[in-house]
């Protein structure tokens, strides 16, 4: 288990990305990427999974607070199958209440609101994937 996972808070307009250490340890927030349409957007996220050596990705997944999929999962899960044909590999990490962690994070480190907007979504995908490397180390313990 050498290879690392490159993480993704997506959105409508812009995709947090975030990166773990190759013993998954630590997640790294690493970029915001600004949408342009799904091809370029899944180019960059292979070039970045490219740079990482990984084909593995980690997607949040945007639940309800009660649990359910709503609209903006099926909108996730249509990206994310176009990653998948680009021959990554998908899991998925309910992502509930991580931009609000994110955001805490961001004005306590006493980050300007416009300077937050740029960071949140990185840090986001940050706080996705150490959940994930978490609860992945927790349960083979």
């Amino acid at each position: 288990m050498n290879e690392r996972i490159v993480c993704l808070d997506i959105g409508d307009a812009r995709i947090g990305v975030a990166v773990s250490d190759a013993s998954r340890l630590i997640a790294t927030p690493i970029d915001t990427i600004y949408r342009v349409g799904w091809g370029p957007d899944v180019k960059k996220i292979v070039a970045i999974c490219e740079q990482y050596e990984t084909t593995l990705v980690l997607s949040g997944w945007p639940l309800n607070m009660d649990g359910t999929a709503g609209f903006q999962s099926e909108k996730v899960r249509k990206f994310c199958e176009q990653l998948e044909k680009a021959g990554l590999t998908v899991y998925y990490q309910d992502e509930r209440l991580t931009t609000v962690t994110a955001t805490h994070a961001l004005i306590e480190g006493n980050m300007h609101r416009a300077e937050r907007k740029h960071n949140v979504d990185k840090v986001a995908a940050a706080v996705i994937l150490q959940q994930w490397l978490d609860t992945q180390r927790n349960t083979r313990e």
